[in-house]
């Protein structure tokens, strides 16, 4: 019969005197790391001793016990105690738990110190998490606890908010099915079922990562930094009932607006409020939108205003203002560093005389009876309002004299504008018409084939590489003196053909729709930055715009020629139903788009590194589902195809989104073909070839394929 284990002994414990212990030399702890010991001295305060230290008997020279004992393991909590007795704040003879080994055991006192270290395990993650939640439940406070455990209380909040995320995400994390970095992007939300639907999804991406998961948990949410957020304010929000999602983790501006509805209909309010209030100002029309359409503008006449003159009391305001700002900046021109309050005030003085300076324009009331105004948001969240603006159809039809319209031909413009204060405005309300409503996002039919691109969406496309080929055509000057030269050519000796894309009658390019984003678009900013620049060095009276053009150099007389050419360029593929309307037929819209490609190889035209990415709001919400899948299976293969092809449109659009944004694809209407002649030359009539120019005329350098074969390559 076998023997049952011997069962072990564990080593005894008792209390030993303080002052009896000493640290072991057999310690193997040198190096400091963690909590400091001056921490650890006052968590022993707050919660006594937790953990018994390690001791052995310290033998005299013929191998007898002396009363007293080393510390081989605990050494820090040893000179934690050590400390405390130094303070006075522990009896130097207070009695201190001990599990006590002998002597001449068989593991040595390194042994053990080093075993103490090292079969210790921290804590799990999770387990913090929810050791700290159970304290909150307990009435423990937040202040409380990162004191406690010599944290910040933002690292408190981080935890938990991390024990808020859903139970079985918490079960998954615990069995390593998820990292923690993957954790903490959930901690974003606070709907567990939104939680667990989006990890269910990762199951069917290659994209597991934390970013992805926070986007998905934030893609039907607002960023509080949005122009439409700071426009009507999150206190206005908030006060309206809608909730905002904040990432303790990651910065997040402000956080995400989770009622996108409340918001459009908050701001929708907001902006018929503004532009009722701009109305009454006597304007016969006020038109309001988030985002004006580009060229908003185009086809209207701007009606000319007065800047109102400053009161006595405001100019003496801005010159007081002036010298209290001379005054600091003399006071602390020499200062190291400005103290806040005084940088505060200089900011104050600033914004203070912009308010006096920018003068507002005084319109005739006759003018703003027939003309109206734009109203929109700037990317601040500020109001854009441009005043002034006369359509075709408000145009008199019958221009008149002064003396008909009852307005004194010898007044002056103080006079009349005095006559525009006196008169009473009428409010016109019912003028105020919100522009630019969305497009509903109805699912599309399925379908078997891949039907064509819708024509408008052929023209929104071409417009906007319209404006991208201006911005490139822009930067060769050299390129557009040719161009301009081809079209005149065209026009002086065949004038029953038109195959240039170039409007050289100088009318700037106009588009039939509200494309979505396109006046904030790189291309369209570079075009507006270099006109204003242009605009700045030219004279303000044309009567003195020659001369100041002959004092330009050449680059610079090159680089405005190229500039106003660009602005004539129309590479846009317009809808079908404007062919017979008599101004453009299919023929010239086709040639003129040719002659585009043409230029468009010409400038190196490349819309990727311009901006153009396929968005949902510019290009994959206007396409079906099976164009969705093509355009992916086209650009990333079929597998990734695969990935999307059973989800709802939405889902497939914003997914397409992500799998195309770095891919350099780009819907057919935006691609500029290689002409057929550089592809291949197979008419066998290579005698008949001209001699190249000399720069091509380098023989090529042969390099080898994996398999061996040589294979010219472009010199």
């Amino acid at each position: 019969m076998a023997k049952a284990p011997q069962k072990i002994s564990l080593s005894g414990s008792r209390d030993i005197p303080f002052d009896r212990l000493a640290l072991s030399q057999s310690n193997v702890r040198r190096v400091k790391a963690g909590v400091s010991i001056g921490e650890l001295a006052d968590d022993i305060v707050r919660r006594t001793l937790l953990q018994s230290l390690n001791v052995r008997p310290i033998l005299d020279g013929e191998g007898q016990e002396t009363g007293q004992f080393e510390v081989p393991a605990g050494g820090r909590r040893f000179r934690a105690l050590e400390l405390l007795v130094k303070q006075k704040r522990l009896a130097k003879d207070a009695p201190i738990p001990c599990v006590v080994k002998a002597a001449n055991d068989v593991v040595t006192a390194e042994e053990d110190s080093f075993a103490e270290n090292t079969f210790r395990e921290q804590l799990h993650p999770l387990d913090q998490f929810r050791a700290m939640q159970a304290m909150v439940d307990k009435g423990e406070g937040i202040e409380s606890i990162a004191a406690h455990f010599l944290v910040t209380p933002a690292v408190v909040n981080q935890r938990l908010r991390l024990a808020k995320v859903s139970p079985k995400l918490h079960d998954i994390y615990a069995e390593d099915g998820m990292t923690l970095e993957q954790l903490i992007a959930f901690a974003v939300s606070d709907d567990h079922e939104r939680q667990q639907q989006v990890w269910e999804m990762l199951a069917h991406s290659y994209n597991k990562s934390a970013a992805f998961i926070r986007q998905k948990l934030t893609e039907d949410t607002v960023r509080a930094a949005d122009k439409r957020v700071r426009f009507v304010g999150i206190d206005a929000y908030v006060a309206a009932g809608g909730a905002v999602l904040r990432d303790l983790f990651e910065p997040d501006d402000g956080g995400w607006l989770t009622d996108p509805t409340l918001l459009d209909r908050l701001v929708a309010e907001k902006l018929q409020a503004e532009g009722e209030t701009i109305g009454v100002e006597g304007w016969k029309w006020v038109a309001t939108a988030v985002d004006m359409p580009w060229n908003v503008t185009a086809g209207l006449r701007e009606i000319d205003g007065v800047e109102l003159a400053m009161t006595a009391e405001e100019e003496a305001t801005l010159a007081r203002l002036q010298a209290e700002i001379e005054e600091l900046e003399a006071e602390w021109a020499d200062a190291p560093e400005v103290p806040d309050e005084i940088s505060e005030r200089l900011d104050a003085i600033d914004e203070a005389i912009g308010a006096l300076v920018e003068r507002p324009m005084i319109f005739r009331v006759d003018d703003m009876a027939i003309a109206g105004v734009f109203v929109s948001i700037e990317v601040d969240g500020t109001l854009s309002i441009e005043r002034g603006y006369v359509r075709p159809e408000d145009e008199p039809a019958v221009a008149t004299e002064d003396t008909d319209t009852g307005r004194d031909p010898d007044a002056s413009d103080e006079d009349r504008i005095d006559g525009a204060r006196a008169a009473s405005p009428r409010p016109l309300t019912s003028n105020v018409v919100p522009i630019g409503a969305a497009s509903d996002d109805d699912e599309d039919e399925d379908g078997e084939l891949v039907k064509p691109l819708p024509d408008r969406l052929v023209a929104e496309l071409t417009a906007w590489r319209t404006l991208a080929l201006q911005d490139a055509f822009a930067r060769q000057p050299s390129t557009a003196f040719a161009a301009v030269l081809h079209a005149f050519v065209l026009d002086c000796f065949y004038s029953s053909t038109r195959d240039s894309c170039l409007q050289i009658s100088l009318h700037d390019v106009t588009f039939g729709h509200s494309v979505t984003g396109l006046r904030d678009s790189a291309p369209a900013k570079a075009i507006d930055e270099r006109h204003k620049r242009w605009a700045d060095r030219l004279p303000d009276d044309d009567k003195t715009l020659w001369d100041a053009l002959l004092l330009f150099d050449g680059n610079e007389q090159a680089a405005l020629f190229a500039h106003c050419a660009s602005r004539v360029l129309n590479a846009q593929v317009e809808m079908v139903p404007k062919y017979d309307n008599g101004r453009v037929s299919k023929s010239m819209v086709e040639r003129r788009v040719a002659h585009s490609h043409v230029l468009a190889r010409a400038v190196g035209l490349d819309l990727v590194e311009a901006g153009w990415r396929p968005t949902v709001a510019g290009y994959l919400g206007s396409v079906t589902k099976q164009r969705i899948v093509a355009d992916v299976a086209e650009a990333k293969g079929a597998k990734f195809a695969g990935m999307i092809d059973h989800l709802k449109k939405a889902d497939m659009a914003r997914e397409a989104e992500r799998l195309l944004e770095d891919s350099a694809w780009l819907p057919e209407p935006m691609r500029t073909p290689v002409p057929l002649d550089a592809l291949t030359n197979d008419d066998g009539n290579a005698d008949e070839i001209e001699a190249l120019p000399a720069f091509l005329e380098e023989e090529p350098v042969v390099t080898g394929d994996d398999d061996g074969e040589a294979l010219p390559e472009a010199a």
